[in-house]
């Protein structure tokens, strides 16, 4: 765990990673100034769909078309949560409509929600008090698939082995 919290390497396809150049990634936001630099430029058509984010081990939030993925707006790093994010304007000014943890690449806890607020508020968005959408993830101890756990029911897809309550993705954790 890092000093802010618990950090997640890539797990997910090699070959997307492998792609990944030094110094690439997502827009790193980490002031109010920054957000308004940032959203200003972005085209009607993006806003109406949510964005790829992460934040990084710095506490920094990171922001990506939605098309991009995780590990390509990480930079190939590790990071302290990732999802999707979308934006509304409220009031003369930008909150966040929708935030999930979605994130098949890095798999983040639902616990990684206190990253994320944490970003927000050093950006100063309105937010909500937790992910509008949960992904629960964990990986089978029988076959090794990562699976998304629907309605909790903790068992493997793909063999049907029951699945452990607590997060347990990345086998180096």
């Amino acid at each position: 765990m890092s000093a802010r919290g618990r950090s997640y390497q890539y797990v997910g396809p090699v070959e997307l990673k492998a792609v990944v150049r030094p110094g690439s990634g997502g827009c790193r936001i980490s002031a109010a100034a920054e957000f308004g630099d940032w959203i200003a430029g972005q085209a009607a058509a993006e806003l109406a769909e949510p964005f790829t984010f992460v934040v990084g081990v710095d506490g920094a939030l990171r922001l990506a078309p939605r098309r991009s993925e995780h590990v390509a707006c990480a930079g190939g790093a590790m990071v302290l949560s990732a999802g999707e994010i979308s934006f509304v304007r409220e009031a003369d000014r930008w909150a966040v409509g929708e935030v999930s943890n979605q994130s098949t690449g890095y798999c983040p806890d639902i616990g990684s929600w206190s990253e994320v607020a944490r970003a927000l508020d050093d950006v100063g968005l309105e937010r909500p008090c937790g992910f509008t959408h949960e992904v629960v993830f964990r990986r089978c101890p029988g076959c090794q698939e990562r699976n998304i756990v629907r309605e909790d029911d903790f068992v493997c897809v793909f063999c049907g082995s029951d699945l452990p309550e607590r997060w347990n993705v990345d086998p180096t954790a």
